[in-house]
Order: structure tokens, then sequence, then C-alpha cells
């Protein structure tokens, strides 16, 4: 008789409204009611037109999933039957055979129910699971604690009783989609004896070339058995031993590797992975295996205090790296029709445009295991936040924290073995909430109770219960209270901690050409809406005549609270608005952006060279939801926006930057600054000195495209590792100069092209006459050259499917003809479309 574990998906799910009988066939679980209702024709395609409109009424109705249990036989002595399931959202009654086994009410909490004595032999149990209304249930709740104050950014403040994706309530960039069913797995495991966790630990010493690791195991049921450990590197075998399990349920087993192959961020080295395997033995065969994929690394969070307040950098294996990337919600309302695929893809343009970190969101959800397992792969570093964001969440509540514990300790235990994940950090903006709705905050105050007391009671949660979680299941991870957080200070301080700068775009809505002067020791939000691609929008947008950049139905598909204001205002002050075709504005809009984002990244990665004042920056946002004009770089569809290629540009490996100094045109009703200064730099994450052939800065007029003065060049400059090596500063005379561009170039190899380029411009674009720019455009065999008679900003190409080009969104001088590499553009396709400024 096998006593293997037996693990069985459940098929043939049918669902209904609860208080009707209209059972409809399901597809597949995972899956949530909207896909399902989409897939039945009852609603239509909510990321359409105005359709989420008519969707709304899904929220106010409470659901119901049901299907039959696979055919068990017999139950035999010692033989249990286990219900599973990974995710249920939100409030869930579970019954088998109409008896309650399960009532849940947060989303992310797995559960494991024992059904052994509700089975009956045969085909005919039934899993029935009601989803009661989150909507109402959260008023509900709420509306019982009128002693908490229910104070936030963004939706019905509701979402905050439930423990529920909190981007389904609606956010600033996505639709109000209330969900339910299930999300994540469902299935029916039978066993004698199982294998309920495991965790490895590991020690790595200060000279990297040794680690002691400790291996784990829980298991179920499992007296007088017996566990195989072992550890491999691809097919090589390390370390292997069997322990006996004690009495306890516990197997544990110490070993250390010499010379360990280690685990690095891409860029900076190797992805080295090992698994590690446990083999549940029951009488003498193999019942259950369960493994993780692990990686060595020293990771550490350096706060450090310094010149001005205290440092913020990650170190990884000895070596301080600039974390240049991103923030992620989830890639879609409907979270279970992510595929793998477009995990990965995802998250290879990350790899492609050289950012390293991506920042989980804490209004979305914990990520799936494929996310995990692609980061650690790809080398990209995870920032993990706890899902909170933008609220004062009723921690004063017992069953609220309570249910905050379980789930906080079944999600690090699912992915504490991931070695890309480098901190996690307890809220998004949840301080910041704290600070304008004037909540109670002593941070001198360090007595966990008085904090449930006050009407800021959420602290609990990341300044004791979140802490203590991760010393207990994840202390090699850094943890950090929220972010932005600094030592309690207030969330803008920019000598501590990490901040949210959104002066630019919110707030007071600075000009992004100084951005580099707004940020802090580390920027792990900010950004610049852009509309998507024209056909992502001609996609949303089911009426021809909305195809306008003010329509209905296009402002409809932008959540951001005065969006139509905010967008006017940066392009106005920067750009001529003359074409009023869709196709100028959407251009316009992404250029905004591209800059915006440029000047950034570009001089918050310089002040990484300076004694590390700035230890990264992360755009809000990687991507979207649904079709959106938004803050993403890059849309729901994956077609990248020109900001994607900007960042690449100021992100690589070695990166020339010139800049003028800012005059600030405004303030002085346009009076011109008689002199400015400019400085050329370049920035390298090149762990040793580079010696750079050349570098070039030339000054051309953008009236004519020819050279106003003698080019500036300098050869054989040692480049300094992991930091910036300035090249050229002067002054520029505007009275006697005509207006012109800086353009610099680096080369590293002297047989070799071009590593970088940079292009500074006078500032307003708007003032600058732009026309005939005799620009050419050549495609041939995988490749596009382009050359122009005069400077030319912001040359864009079509993204089309299936197709990738190297680099987008670039800016053109005389005599420098750029190569851009295409891939998938087939012999007799038609050539990518194109558009510059001023066209």
């Amino acid at each position: 008789m096998s006593q293997a574990v037996l693990v069985q998906e459940l098929k043939d799910w049918e669902f209904k409204q609860t208080d009707l009988d209209n059972w409809m066939p399901v597809k597949s679980v995972p899956t949530n009611v909207h896909h399902d209702l989409i897939a039945n024709d009852v609603i239509p395609d909510p990321f359409l037109g105005f359709n989420e409109l008519k969707c709304e009424w899904v929220a106010d109705k409470s659901w119901t999933y049901r299907t039959k249990l696979p055919d068990i036989g017999p139950t035999r002595e010692g033989q249990v039957h286990e219900l599973v399931f990974d995710g249920l959202d939100t409030f869930a009654t579970v019954k088998v055979n109409g008896s309650v086994v399960l009532e849940s009410d947060n989303m992310f909490i797995p559960h494991r129910i024992d059904v052994t004595k509700k089975l009956e032999g045969g085909s005919a149990n039934v899993l029935e699971i009601d989803f009661r209304s989150a909507l109402y249930e959260g008023r509900k709740i709420k509306d019982a604690h009128p002693e908490h104050k229910w104070v936030g950014f963004n939706a019905d403040m509701a979402r905050l009783a439930t423990r529920k994706a909190q981007y389904h309530w609606g956010w600033d960039w996505g639709p109000v989609l209330m969900t339910c069913g299930p999300w994540r797995a469902v299935r029916l495991e039978t066993s004698y004896a199982r294998i309920s966790d495991m965790r490895v630990d590991y020690d790595l010493n200060e000279s990297l070339d040794d680690v002691v690791v400790r291996v784990a195991v829980s298991t179920e049921r499992s007296s007088e058995t017996d566990v195989k450990i072992a550890i491999r590197s691809h097919k090589d075998l390390i370390f292997e031993k069997t322990v006996t399990v004690d009495s306890k349920g516990f197997a544990k087993a110490d070993f250390h590797i010499s010379q360990p192959k280690l685990w690095y961020p891409h860029g900076y080295g190797e992805q080295s992975l090992y698994t590690c395997e446990a083999v549940l033995v029951l009488n003498g065969h193999d019942v259950q295996s369960c493994s993780r994929r692990i990686g060595f690394r020293r990771g550490e969070l350096v706060q450090e205090p310094s010149e001005i307040g205290k440092t913020f950098f990650f170190r990884i294996n000895g070596i301080d790296v600039f974390c240049g990337g991103s923030c992620w919600i989830p890639a879609d309302s409907f979270t279970p029709r992510i595929t793998k695929e477009r995990y990965q893809s995802w998250l290879q343009t990350m790899v492609d445009g050289y950012q390293v970190m991506i920042r989980i969101w804490g209004g979305g959800i914990w990520e799936e295991d494929i996310f995990y397992d692609t980061c650690d792969e790809l080398g990209i570093l995870v920032w993990q936040d706890f899902m909170f964001g933008c609220g004062n969440y009723p921690a004063a509540i017992k069953e609220f924290r309570d249910s905050v514990e379980a789930e906080c300790v079944a999600q690090v235990k699912r992915i504490r073995h991931h070695p890309s994940i480098i901190i996690y950090a307890g809220n998004n903006e949840d301080y910041q909430v704290q600070e304008q709705c004037g909540l109670t905050y002593d941070y001198s105050d360090k007595n966990p109770e008085n904090w449930l007391k006050t009407d800021f009671p959420a602290r609990y949660i990341y300044e004791k219960m979140l802490p203590e979680v991760i010393a207990s299941h994840s202390p090699h991870v850094p943890y950090h209270p929220g972010s932005p957080w600094g030592d309690g200070l207030i969330s803008s301080d920019q000598t501590v901690g990490d901040m949210h700068q959104w002066n630019v775009w919110h707030g007071t809505q600075e000009k992004y050409q100084i951005f580099d002067t707004l940020g802090g020791r580390f920027n792990s939000e900010f950004g610049m809406e852009a509309f998507p691609h024209i056909d992502t929008i001609k996609y949303y947008v089911t009426n021809p005549t909305e195809l306008y950049p003010q329509s209905h139905m296009i402002d409809f598909h932008n959540k951001a609270d005065g969006h139509e204001r905010r967008i006017a205002t940066y392009l106005i002050e920067n750009f001529r608005t003359t074409d009023p075709s869709l196709e100028a504005y959407i251009h316009l809009t992404q250029l905004s952006q591209s800059d915006a984002l440029m000047y950034g990244y570009r001089g918050w990665r310089r002040q990484w060279g300076q004694k590390r004042h700035c230890g990264g920056a992360l755009v809000w946002q990687l991507n979207d939801c649904w079709p959106v004009t938004s803050w993403a770089i890059i849309d729901y569809f994956q077609r990248k926006k020109p900001a994607y290629y900007a960042m690449r540009r100021v992100l690589a490996p070695i990166a020339i930057a010139v800049k003028r100094a800012h005059h600030d045109w405004s303030v002085v009703h346009a009076r011109p600054a008689k002199t400015s200064t400019y400085e050329c730099w370049v920035s390298s994450n090149s762990t040793k000195d580079v010696t750079a052939s050349k570098v070039e800065l030339k000054f051309i007029s953008i009236a004519t495209g020819k050279e106003i003065k003698q080019a500036m060049t300098r050869e054989s400059i040692k480049i300094t590792a992991n930091g910036t090596t300035n090249i050229f500063e002067g002054v520029i005379d505007n009275e006697k100069e005509e207006p012109h561009v800086l353009a610099a170039r680096i080369w590293v190899d002297r047989d070799g092209g071009v590593v970088s380029r940079d292009v500074d411009w006078p500032q307003p674009l708007k003032y600058l006459n732009m026309e005939k720019r005799g620009v050419k455009v050549s495609f041939n065999d995988g490749k596009i050259t382009v050359t122009s008679n005069k400077p030319t900003k912001g040359l864009v190409f079509e993204e089309r499917e299936g197709v990738l080009v190297n680099d987008s969104a670039v800016d053109i001088v005389p005599g420098d003809e750029q190569v851009i590499t295409v891939r998938g553009l087939k012999s007799g396709d038609a050539p990518l479309k194109w558009r510059y400024y001023g066209q």
C-alpha cells in the first residue's frame, strides 16, 4: 500500500450568484468572479470604455463556487484527507457536504483543513465556498468601530478593515473592481505523514569563503520516520544526511560549504543558486519531498552617521550597490490570469534596462512564487513591503491584529528563502497618513501597549509585531518600519531613511529640472504621468469619436486626482503644444515623463558617488494593472514608454552626463540668465577603475547644427570605480552664445564604439525653434541608423508587438550617427513609425 502524499487538484468548478440558482461553468481555478463573469458573458470587459461602471454591481453580491471532490475510496487507518487553500478572496465560508469547515476573512492567509471525518466514500462529496461582499463586510466592521479614525489616501476607508488587496477598492491608477473567489490554488491532499515546513538559514563569514547552513524540517504525524536532507549545486551533490524526526516532529541538519558560489545582483556577479531538498521517509519508502532554491549572499542595509544625517544604501557581498529600479504593482486587476511568461517578461525588462531593484508595493499582493523565483534567477533585488498602504489600520481591534500576525508569519515563511529579498518594509505611506491627518506619534514613547491606545494604533504592527515576525522567521533580512520612514522623523526629511518625493507632479509641483535637489538618502517613490502607447488607447477607447486628448473616455482611464491640471501644467511649462493631434499629445506627455525621470536618476546617481549621499531611486511605477494613463514607464500591454529608455541610458554600467545649471525662468517672468555654468561627469558601477580612451563635449547650435566653439576632449581618463568622475566644467555666456546643446560622448575601448551619450538642452524647450531638423532614419538588416542635420530632441520609435528596439527616445546631434538594434522586424514588414519633438 502506497503511503506517499497524494495531491489532487480540483476540477470541474462552477459558480453562481449566491441568492440565485444560475450555476455557470468555471474554466479553471485559481480564478475570481469577474474573470468568470466575463467568460460567461454576464459582464462586459471592464477594461474597455466606461464598462468599469457596468461592473460595479458585482461587488454588492455574494458569490458561491462549488465542485465535487475526487473519489477518495475507503479511508485507511492513519490516513488523513486535507483541503488546502492557498488563498481565498476574502470573506469566505467553506462547506463540505453542507457542513462548515472554515471561516476565512483574510485573502493572504493559506489554510489547511482536516476533512477526513467529513468525507464519505465515493464521489458524492461536494465542496462549496460562499464569498460574501468585501465591500459590505468592510463597511460593517468600520461602522462597528466608530472609536477608530478611519482615514487615509485613496478609495473607501472601509478597505482598512479588510485584509484584501487594497488596490481592488480603486487607486489613483486603477479601477474599482472588488474581486472575490478562489484566487490561488485549491487541492485535496491525502497523507499518513507529511512535511509541513522547511527552513534554511545560513551564516556566511566576513571573508565570504565559508558558509554554515542550518536546515530545519517540520513534519506532521511522523513518529519513527526519517528525513533525507540534501543540497545540490545544479546536479552536483554537495551534502546529504539522513536525520530521524524527533518527538516534536522536527529534523535538523547542519553543514558547511567551503568556497561557496555566491549570489549577486545582476551586473555585479553570478546568480548562483543551490537546491536544498528534504525527503520524508516512512517505513522505508519516500513519501514526500520538499525543496527550496537558495542563494548565499551577505546583504546589509548600511545606515551610518554621515555629514548630513545617516546613510541608507545596500551592500551585497561587500559591494556597495546603487539601487536604481522601479516600484511594482500587481500586473492585472485579476491576478489569476497573470501567466508565468508574463511575470518573466516583465522582470526581464528590468534587467534589460539596467534596473537592479524592484519594490513590491504594500497596497497590492504578496506576490506569486514565480515572481520571486524569477528575481532570484535574474539577479533583481526585492524590496518587500508588508501589505498596508496609505491608511490608518485598526490595530487596536484584537481580531484584526491576530489576523495580520497570522498572515505575515505565513507569508514570510513562504518567501524567506529567496536571496533576492533584501529588505522588508512595514507599510507604504502610513506614516505620511499619520502626519497629514494629525494622528498621535510620539517616537520617544517606547511602550507598545501605549501605542494601541492612541489614534494611530497601527504603529504597534510596524514597530513591534513585524520586527518580531522578522526576527523569528527571517532574521537575515533587514527590516524597515515603513516607506517612507527615517528614525521617527517627518517622512519628508532628506537626511535619513527613505523618502517618497512627490513635489514633482503632486504637492508643490516643482519643475522636474530640479528633481535631483529634492531627493533624500534613498528615493523609494517619485514619478511623472504619461499617456500610454496609441495602440493601447485605441484598445480601450470603444468610441472612435473619443480619440482626442481630453475626451471623456480617455480621462476616465486616468484615475489620478487633478490629472488634467497637472499634465497641462508640465506640458505648458516645457513644450510647444501647437499640434492638436492625439499622437502629438501622447508624445509630449511621454517626453515630459522621460525628461523628468532622467533629471532625477541622473542627479541621484551622481550623488551616489558623493559619499553615498543617495543610495538608490525607485520610480513610481514600472507597470499598470489595466490600460490607463498613469506613472508607469511600461503600459499594461508591456509597451515601453520613452521613459524606460531614458532610465536605461542613465543607469547603464558606464553613463556620461552633462547638464547646465537650472535657471528658474518662471519666477523671473522668463528673464534669461546672463550666464550658466555647466558640468560633465561619468557614473560607473564597475567594481574596478576603468580607463576611458576618450571623453568629448561639443557645443552645437540648435538653429544651424554647427559647432559654436571648440569641442572639449580628454583622453586616457581614469573612471572611478562604483562612483562618479568629474570631467569638464565651464560657463556659458547666454548673451553672446546662440542657443546650443551640450553633447557629450565617452569611448572606453579605442577600437570600440561610443559607450554612452548625453545631450543637455536649454530649458524650457518651448522657447526653441525645432523645425526642419533634417532627420534621416533607415532600416536595414536588424539595425536602425539615425542621423540629423540639427540637434533633434526625443526621437521615439513605434512600440510594435513582437518587435524590440534597444534604444528609443534618443536625442540626435549632427556628426553623431546612432545605430539602434531591432529584433523581430521581418523582411517585408513596414518600417517602424517614428516621431521627434517639433516634427
